[in-house]
């Protein structure tokens, strides 16, 4: 065990000590600020103040910000512990694999090493978002998420950091370079949002594809992740109307169903364990072959 937190310390040394890459691993979250900030804000500020003319600016600028920043911390659950992933690329296509075989670790702590890793800087960096955006939304003067919304939140961070993962340590045993494994992260840094309903609402798009969306786990991540940060906001939006309510939550992928199938938060959240169990099975398996 005490060679595994070595290992786990040296993949997190070396991710951090990277700056630029630590940067690029945020870059989707800084797009989708950027976005809201230069249009997509004014667009759903607009759509909203339409549908709740009574509600005052302050409370619908509120509902898009926590809104807003939901989909930030669940992107960054996803990219952060995939660039995490770099360190075992870069030891794959450097051939320092060699080294560590000569050594007396085994080779099952060398997978928990890049696994534990990748969880912990997905947990820290997606702590720090949420830290961010609660600290800019205190400086508006909106309502904070309660100790018990951010528990909540919290917890489904650390599940969802879990998933995801697991999910990238399966996807990068694939790759062979750190080129492709920067195509990679720039692809999956440009996607996430569109497959989490990050930056468009889930009431904008067609059905189909609406439901596609929602049985993939990144759009039930960001649903669970959407319940604590918006619900202090969502209720002074709609005055806790109950039909008003269930409307914003379909709308803007709060709740979500698939055809009529209704994903609720625990077959969500079976799903992101699932992931876990299955993907750390397949990832230790594959990275076992790698290692070699």
């Amino acid at each position: 065990m005490n060679s595994v937190m070595i290992l786990s310390g040296r993949n997190l040394m070396i991710f951090f000590r990277d700056r630029a890459g630590v940067f690029f691993s945020l870059l989707s979250a800084l797009i989708l600020i950027a976005l809201y900030a230069l249009f997509l804000g004014n667009l759903q500020v607009d759509n909203l103040q339409a549908k709740f003319p009574d509600a005052s600016s302050a409370e619908i600028n509120a509902f898009v910000n926590a809104w807003v920043f939901a989909g930030i911390t669940m992107i960054t659950t996803l990219t952060t512990g995939l660039a995490a992933l770099n360190v075992f690329v870069d030891d794959a296509s450097t051939g320092r694999f060699r080294d560590f075989l000569v050594s007396p670790i085994r080779r099952t702590n060398m997978i928990l090493g890049y696994l534990i890793a990748s969880f912990v800087i997905s947990v820290i960096m997606t702590a720090i978002v949420i830290l961010v955006g609660q600290l800019y939304i205190l400086f508006r003067g909106e309502p904070l998420m309660t100790w018990a919304q951010l528990g909540q939140c919290a917890a489904v961070v650390l599940v969802s950091s879990a998933a995801f993962a697991a999910l990238s340590s399966f996807v990068v045993t694939f790759i062979k370079s750190s080129t492709a494994f920067s195509a990679l992260s720039t692809i999956v840094g440009t996607i996430i949002g569109f497959l989490a309903g990050a930056y468009i609402p889930a009431g904008t798009l067609p059905s189909g594809v609406v439901n596609v969306l929602n049985s993939l786990p990144f759009a039930q991540s960001a649903m669970l992740i959407r319940q604590p940060y918006t619900s202090q906001a969502l209720e002074a939006l709609t005055d806790n109307q109950d039909q008003a309510v269930d409307a914003v939550q379909t709308f803007y992928g709060i709740t979500a169903s698939v055809g009529d199938l209704a994903v609720t938060n625990t077959l969500a959240i079976s799903v992101l364990l699932g992931m876990v169990a299955v993907f750390i099975a397949l990832g230790s398996w594959r990275i076992g072959r790698r290692i070699r």
